[in-house]
């Protein structure tokens, strides 16, 4: 199985990002819209800039509309946001790695390993594909063709969910099973069986 991580297992906070970006008078979600654009985020997923490079990129990005300072402000939220695990996936995808391999898949920073260590998830997944690491995101095919290595099994045999679109079009483009992921109940039902607790080992007797 391989899994995506953002908005999937972990979700951030953009409260705090919000009421700053009502303060400078933007709309809610203006920060992100400029952070999360492909030329500014994309050299942070594939590991060629630092978050504080990012953060700059944003500030330079809003410095027109709110000032510098208020802009690097608004870029610092971003990048610091508060983020939490979803209890109910994290247990779901605990089952299912007791009957299948599980792997990360993810367009991540070169942070995630503290990240992972953070929310007590370090050991969640058998492997780990960060876009950081390997210098490549989805939905790039390369990235899906790694992770089908690491989890050691052909691609037809994989299932691949993830919150966006693209992305799950690309692995089913290359024989995978996609999952578009909205909802806990969606991984649930994708997982079918496996999302079931193992049955306990029958104790010794005599």
């Amino acid at each position: 199985m391989l899994c995506d991580l953002d908005n999937v297992v972990r979700f951030y906070d953009t409260a705090p990002l919000a009421a700053l970006e009502r303060a400078a008078g933007l709309p809610v979600g203006a920060t992100e819209d400029v952070a999360y654009a492909p030329e500014v985020d994309l050299p942070l997923l594939l590991g060629r800039i630092t978050p504080d490079a990012w953060v700059e990129s944003i500030t330079a990005a809003l410095a027109d509309r709110v000032g510098e300072d208020r802009a690097r402000d608004l870029g610092r939220a971003l990048a610091n946001a508060p983020f939490r695990a979803d209890e109910e996936v994290v247990a779901l995808l605990r089952r299912a790695r007791t009957r299948v391999p599980l792997v990360l898949v993810t367009n991540a920073t070169l942070q995630l390993d503290d990240d992972l260590a953070l929310l007590g998830l370090d050991e969640l997944a058998d492997a780990v594909v960060s876009s950081a690491v390997e210098q490549v995101a989805k939905p790039d095919p390369a990235i899906y063709r790694i992770a089908a290595d690491r989890a050691g099994v052909p691609l037809e045999r994989c299932l691949f969910v993830d919150d966006r679109q693209e992305n799950v079009d690309a692995a089913v483009a290359l024989g995978m099973t996609g999952v578009l992921y909205r909802e806990p109940a969606d991984l649930r039902r994708a997982l079918g069986p496996c999302a079931e607790a193992a049955p306990p080992r029958p104790g010794r007797t005599g």
